[in-house]
C-alpha cells in the first residue's frame, strides 16, 4: 500500500494561550504521536496575532528530531530574495535537512502593501525566486536586481550575492490549486500543494501536472493536499456543514463544492476520506485543526494515520 504522510499546522497564538501550549510542546507532541510533520503559515499583517514562520519553525525544529518542518506556505516574493534565501537556508541548517518549502504568492494586497512590495508583481517575483533559490542556497554567486528578476550577466545591473553556509535545497511544493500553480509546479517544483479541494479535483490536476511535467522533461511532482479537521463528537465541536459554511464564505465558493472537504467524525471516517485522496494521486496531507483541544485532535489524526497504514 502506498505510504501516506500526515502533517499538522502548528497552533496559532490564540490556541496556544487557550490550551496552555507552547510551540515547542506542540511540535514535540506531534512527533511523539507518530505524525509526519509540523507546519506553519507565513503571514505578515492579517489583523490578528501570528508568529513569523521561520522563527516558529526554528522552534519546532529544535523540539524534534524526526519529523518534517514545513512552510504552509512561505511567500519568498514578499521579501528581498537574498533575505528569503537566508531564512530558508537557516531553517534547513537548524533542522538538519528536514525542511519542506511550501511556496505561494498569496496573502492579499494589504500584506504586500505592508511589505512595500507591488501586489501586481507577485507572480513574476515568485517565478524569479523559484528559479534563483537553488543557486543561492548552494552558494552560487548570483546577480540580483531590485525587482527580483532573472539573472543578469553584468555586475553593474545588480549586486553579486554569495550566501553561506551552503545547504542542500529543500523540496519545493508549489501551493494553490490554480492552473498557474500547476504550471509552476510542473516546471519548477518538487510537489504540487493545493488546499481545500476534492479528490476529484486532485485527480484532474494530477493528469494536467503529469502532462506539463513531461513536456519539461521532468518527473511528475508529488501531490500534497491541505485540509482541515475537527474529529470526534460533542464538546461543542462544529459539524462538517458548519466548517464547510465557513470555507464557503471565506473563499467565495459554493457550499456544495466544499461540503465534503472537512474531516469530521471518527478517525475511521477520516481515514476513509483521506484514502480517496490517496487513490486520486496524493501522497501527503497537511491538516489545520479547525476546533477542539489541539492535543486531542492531534492524537485523533495519529489514529487516522495508523488506520491508513
Amino acid at each position: 500500500m502506498q505510504h501516506f504522510a500526515i502533517g499538522v499546522i502548528l497552533p496559532g497564538v490564540g490556541v496556544q494561550r487557550r490550551d496552555g501550549l507552547t510551540l515547542w510542546e506542540a511540535a514535540r507532541h506531534l512527533e511523539q504521536a507518530g505524525l509526519d510533520g509540523a507546519w506553519h503559515g507565513d503571514h505578515l499583517a492579517i489583523g490578528g496575532p501570528t508568529l513569523d514562520a521561520p522563527v516558529a519553525l526554528a522552534t519546532a525544529a529544535a523540539a524534534t528530531t524526526r519529523i518534517t518542518i514545513g512552510t504552509s506556505v512561505f511567500v519568498p516574493a514578499i521579501r528581498p530574495l537574498a533575505w528569503a534565501a537566508k531564512q530558508i537556508a537557516s531553517l534547513q541548517y537548524v533542522s538538519a535537512g528536514r525542511l519542506v518549502l511550501g511556496v505561494g504568492s498569496g496573502g492579499g494586497p494589504e500584506q504586500w502593501a505592508a511589505a512595500g512590495v507591488p501586489y501586481g508583481e507577485r507572480g513574476s517575483r515568485t517565478d524569479a525566486a523559484l528559479e534563483l533559490l537553488p543557486g543561492l542556497l548552494t552558494g552560487k554567486p548570483t546577480h540580483l536586481t531590485p525587482e527580483h528578476g532573472p539573472v543578469v550577466e553584468t555586475p553593474e545591473h545588480g549586486p553579486v550575492v554569495e550566501l553561506a553556509p551552503v545547504v542542500e535545497p529543500p523540496p519545493v511544493w508549489v501551493g494553490n490549486a490554480s492552473s498557474v500553480a500547476i504550471r509552476r509546479a510542473a516546471r519548477l517544483g518538487d510537489g504540487w500543494f493545493p488546499s481545500l479541494i476534492s479528490p476529484e479535483e486532485v485527480a484532474t490536476g494530477r493528469a494536467r501536472l503529469a502532462e506539463l511535467a513531461s513536456g519539461h522533461g521532468r518527473r511528475t511532482p508529488l501531490i500534497a493536499i491541505g485540509g482541515t479537521s475537527a474529529l470526534g463528537t460533542g464538546d461543542g465541536l462544529p459539524t462538517r456543514e458548519e466548517i464547510a459554511t465557513g470555507i464557503s464564505g471565506a473563499y467565495g465558493r459554493p457550499l456544495d463544492e466544499v461540503l465534503d472537504i472537512p474531516l469530521t467524525g471518527s478517525p475511521e471516517q477520516a481515514a476513509e476520506r483521506l484514502a480517496a485522496y490517496r487513490e486520486a494521486g496524493a501522497s501527503h496531507a497537511v491538516i489545520g485543526i479547525a476546533a477542539g483541544d489541539w492535543r486531542t485532535q492531534v492524537d485523533a489524526l495519529a489514529q487516522t494515520r495508523a488506520l491508513l497504514h
